[in-house]
């Protein structure tokens, strides 16, 4: 342990001139314009305090400074913890005397009172973080569902979910990661719902957490999380902007992991069927949650197969039945048909990068000349094939049938090397790469360990009709 851990790791002392001296050595509000310290008398006796300038509220703070000032020697407590209990006019207030735990708390907004002669730092929680407002978000929106969405600010998130479960049984459980940025993380639970087995592995995987800092918040959490099979481009998590989401699954028994600074929650475990729901199955009536459940399965489906099985027809024209000759290419191909499907991957990637990174004033612009120079004119010169562009269009659009980002990139992956093989040998190809997709489905496992298919896997067919069909809501237990 260096000379640094050793000083956190201490306890402060009744001196408020050491107190002062360590606070400086380790703040350094002369060089921090925003790290605010002042000294002030207490009933008497000599004070310090630190706060983070920003992040504590200006009119309430104002109110506690003048009621302590004005605080007399003769009503001055003997002690600290006789201090917070009567003669803090506030409501959350906590006692502490390690030095890593009060330069976390101010580092964090905290508001720290130093009084000479207590052995103990009085923290005041006024902090305020700065937030924008909740509003819906622009990728999980519902035609039906509320309009609130997750913002960077975890306090707010956990609230949002509490104005959901009025639950005694609902747990909101903090912790943080990081050596330097100490995120805070929030496992949000049903406790008698949960497999506290799965919780305790999470707890734990969290703990042992050896990272500098969370850099992309959810995204660093998750990899240190789930450090296996790296390579299967299936998600291991399932990512949503809605509270009512969220909520949802904790009510089901899954963890929502809330991350400071990052407007979504992490549910685990998750199976592929669970990334495939989306909540407009439930804003709508049973049978037509039904229709569009099974839709989206179709149509994700039909997103890895129509490429790869037109290049295989066109290689083999004599499968094709009389009735279906209309799929062939009317016009001869200046480039090989492999060659064009891979382009086009590319080129549409190319079109979403831009469409990200383009001003919404030009947006108009640019969907129009994607359209031209993409659609007929790519035609018309020669380098692609209208069936070939028809097909392309469809899988580019069906993507957006599941809000998923990461499940479409992972069919996207899956379709390329369907796409490669088949080009490569034919039939046999074509059945490796549609065993290879399977494969990555079965053999991918939750954070849980459990199957990534269940209840197909092992079968359950009570809860397998529950996760293909939109069933009625179950009733309360009495």
């Amino acid at each position: 342990m260096n000379k640094n851990e050793q000083d956190k790791n201490s306890k402060m002392t009744t001196s408020l001139q050491q107190t002062m001296s360590y606070m400086n050595e380790h703040m350094n509000p002369d060089v921090s314009f925003d790290i605010v310290y002042r000294v002030i008398e207490v009933g008497g006796r000599q004070a310090c305090i630190y706060f983070i300038d920003g992040f504590c509220k200006d009119e309430l703070m104002m109110k506690i400074l003048q009621y302590f000032i004005d605080l007399k020697p003769a009503d001055m407590p003997e002690n600290v913890h006789e201090m917070a209990k009567k003669a803090t006019p506030y409501v959350e207030v906590d006692l502490k005397d390690s030095w890593d735990e009060i330069l976390y708390s101010i580092l964090s907004g905290v508001f720290a009172l130093f009084i000479d002669g207590y052995d103990r730092c009085i923290l005041i929680d006024s902090r305020t973080y700065p937030a924008r407002g909740v509003e819906e978000p622009d990728k999980d929106k519902t035609l039906r569902g509320s309009k609130d969405g997750f913002v960077e600010t975890i306090v707010f998130n956990t609230a949002l979910i509490r104005r959901r479960i009025r639950s005694t049984e609902l747990r909101m459980e903090m912790m943080n990661a990081g050596q330097s940025s100490r995120t805070d993380i929030v496992l949000c639970y049903m406790d008698n719902r949960v497999d506290h087995v799965f919780l305790e592995k999470v707890k734990k995987r969290i703990g042992k957490i050896q990272v500098d800092a969370l850099t992309m918040n959810q995204e660093s959490l998750a990899e240190c999380l789930y450090q296996r099979k790296w390579y299967n481009p299936f998600p291991k998590f399932k990512f949503t902007e809605r509270p009512d989401v969220a909520a949802a699954q904790v009510l089901e028994g899954d963890i929502v992991i809330l991350v400071d600074n990052s407007p979504s929650a992490m549910i685990v475990p998750t199976s592929i069927f669970d990334i495939v729901e989306e909540a407009d199955d439930y804003y709508f009536p049973p049978i037509t949650g039904t229709y569009l459940r099974l839709s989206r399965f179709i149509i994700s489906i039909l997103t890895y197969i129509m490429t790869p099985t037109f290049l295989l027809l066109m290689q083999n024209p004599d499968w094709i039945p009389e009735s279906f000759r209309f799929i062939m290419l009317k016009e001869e191909s200046n480039i090989p048909l492999i060659a064009q499907f891979l382009i086009l991957e590319l080129a549409i990637d190319g079109l979403k990068l831009a469409a990200v990174n383009t001003p919404n004033m030009l947006s108009t612009p640019l969907s129009v000349m994607a359209a031209l120079v993409l659609g007929e004119f790519s035609v018309n010169s020669g380098w692609f094939n209208a069936e070939v562009m028809l097909y392309m269009a469809f899988v580019a659009i069906a993507n957006y049938t599941q809000q998923n980002y990461e499940l479409g990139y992972a069919l996207k992956f899956m379709r390329i090397i369907n796409l490669i093989l088949t080009a490569i040998f034919g039939l046999y190809g074509y059945i490796a790469a549609v065993l290879i997709f399977v494969l990555s489905i079965v053999c991918n496992k939750t954070l849980s360990d459990k199957s990534y298919i269940y209840p197909l896997l092992p079968f359950n067919p009570r809860q397998l009709a529950k996760r293909l069909l939109r069933l009625r809501l179950p009733e309360a237990k009495k």
